[in-house]
């Protein structure tokens, strides 16, 4: 995985540089570091049994993450969801939640 890559996949390298100090070794490690995590896959059956409260803690500890890494393909919906959890909205999760894991994928065949 590359720079390039990583700017073809949508995620505002600039922003992520900046918060690595402009450094593109470690940039690109902390991104390998999150495609190794697999706290987003213990977000879908949390979401299939409406156990709003954990979801949520997950979500916005990968917003934060995600965020510092700038992945805006992965954390446009993270946002989306972070807020309806935040307000506990009982709601279908499976489009957005199938959008990360979409966002994901593409992520992890870099």
């Amino acid at each position: 995985m590359t720079i390039k890559d990583l700017e073809e996949f949508g995620a505002d390298v600039q922003e992520g540089l900046a918060r690595c100090l402009n450094k593109e070794d470690f940039y690109i490690k902390m991104v390998n570091i999150w495609r190794a995590d697999k706290k987003v896959e213990n977000l879908g059956p949390l979401l299939q049994s409406k156990n709003y409260d954990e979801a949520f803690e997950i979500v916005h500890a990968l917003k934060g993450t995600l965020g510092n890494l700038a992945l805006t393909p992965i954390l446009d919906p993270i946002l989306k969801m972070t807020e309806l959890l935040r307000s506990k909205t009982d709601t279908d999760y499976t489009d957005l939640y199938n959008e990360i894991m979409a966002q994901r994928e593409k992520l992890l065949a870099l």
